[in-house]
């Protein structure tokens, strides 16, 4: 599978993002048939190899007739983007970007997302940007966006509605659940329209997912920064393995004074709140007290929710939490027809694309419990379908579940 890493140490903007793309191969004259398809008139793109601090790549500048310049709104860009020839793929992602910037921008003045009215990115040149990243992925036959943190600027910018505090509101707002760290730059780091598009393309976030690279592209920033090249790093690739890289977040907590009836509690509350996974290791804290550290792991979104309820069902007075990537193997949901009725299962493909089928205990424990059998039957009989599992790749008991 081909996928792309976005090592933003300079964070990203939408006119980077599409340098790199180009950078990566991505034909010029194809984004200029896409401006034509999209039937954007005055406009025309330009690309020049530029270096940051000794590193060469290439910056897209896209110059635009400002008699014929406008803001637009969500509504007027989705038709745009519709009635054009594009490929379905890229008229329904791209319309997704604008569609999360519609819905935080309306947030933000309380509107509703088709009656927000772009201004910055709404102009030529971020249209511009948004569908030609999502058409230079395609282009590039990419499956898979990952992304590293994202470092964030200070200060204030200018905007059409005025000085705003950086990262402006659209930014912060979409950049709720992703990674990001402080510099002391004063500048805007990242863009609505960078943090669009990560939001949006990056499958997860955080360190390289394993992969062979094949291909490095920079896309080139407009200014120069004191600390660092201002440069997106692009790099392409296969990635040979089953299943995905994701980013977690993880949520730690050191207890030595909680009641022990009140540790079961706290582990149904969490996972109820969409935990992944809760776990309680024995430790000695500070004066050989014993105590449990507390260990959970989430989707980024359920940070703020599960350190409440840590908080709240604990007694802890402080949770420290990391983002980190993990491997999944491929995985599917089936049920499979019983002597006893339906039983729910997972099946599991592996790298080689061998597959077996892993019991659900809460399934197996109610089919024991109903029909008065041991656990370790039930388990066994399901277990037994994997001999089937080797000789075809859909036995007839087995039904995917929706």
């Amino acid at each position: 599978m081909n996928v792309a890493y976005l090592d933003c140490f300079s964070g990203i903007s939408g006119d980077m993002f599409l340098g790199a793309l180009v950078d990566a191969g991505v034909p010029l004259s194809e984004l200029e048939q896409l401006i034509h398809s999209l039937q954007i008139e005055g406009c025309r793109l330009q690309a020049t190899s530029e270096a940051r601090n000794g590193i060469y790549g290439t910056r897209v500048l896209v110059t635009v007739d400002q008699s014929r310049e406008k803001s637009r709104g969500f509504r007027e860009i989705r038709k745009l983007i519709s009635r054009s020839d594009l490929p379905e793929k890229v008229k329904e992602k791209s319309i997704e970007v604008f569609s999360s910037l519609a819905a935080v921008e309306g947030k933000i003045h309380n509107r509703t997302p088709d009656a927000v009215h772009f201004h910055e990115v709404g102009a030529v040149d971020s249209i511009v940007d948004i569908v030609g990243c999502v058409y230079g992925l395609f282009r590039l036959d990419i499956h898979a966006v990952y992304a590293s943190r994202l470092p964030l600027g200070t200060g204030f910018v200018q905007t059409a509605h005025g000085s705003m505090p950086i990262p402006v509101p659209a930014t912060m707002a979409l950049l709720k659940g992703i990674p990001v760290s402080q510099t002391e730059l004063p500048h805007e780091m990242v863009t609505p329209t960078g943090a669009a598009l990560v939001k949006t393309l990056a499958r997860a976030f955080g360190t390289m997912p394993p992969m062979t690279v094949e291909n490095v592209a920079y896309g080139v920033g407009s200014r120069e920064l004191p600390d660092r090249p201002n440069l997106l790093r692009l790099l392409a690739g296969k990635q040979g393995r089953k299943g995905k890289s994701e980013t977690i977040v993880v949520l730690e907590t050191n207890i030595d004074d909680m009641n022990p009836e009140w540790a079961g509690y706290a582990m149904e509350c969490l996972l109820e709140a969409g935990a992944l996974d809760v776990n309680f290791c024995p430790i000695h804290m500070k004066k050989n007290r014993p105590g449990i550290q507390v260990q959970v792991m989430a989707r980024p979104e359920a940070r703020e929710l599960l350190t409440d309820i840590l908080f709240q069902e604990t007694g802890t007075l402080g949770v420290r939490f990391f983002y980190t990537q993990r491997q999944v193997v491929e995985r599917q949901e089936v049920e499979v027809q019983s002597p006893w009725g339906s039983i729910r299962a997972k099946k599991i493909i592996q790298a080689d694309n061998t597959e077996y089928l892993v019991p659900e205990y809460e399934s197996c424990r109610e089919v024991a419990q109903t029909k008065g059998l041991a656990l370790r039957e039930v388990y066994s009989w399901v277990s037994g379908l994997n001999t089937q599992l080797c000789e075809t790749s859909h036995p007839s008991s087995l039904k995917e579940r929706t």
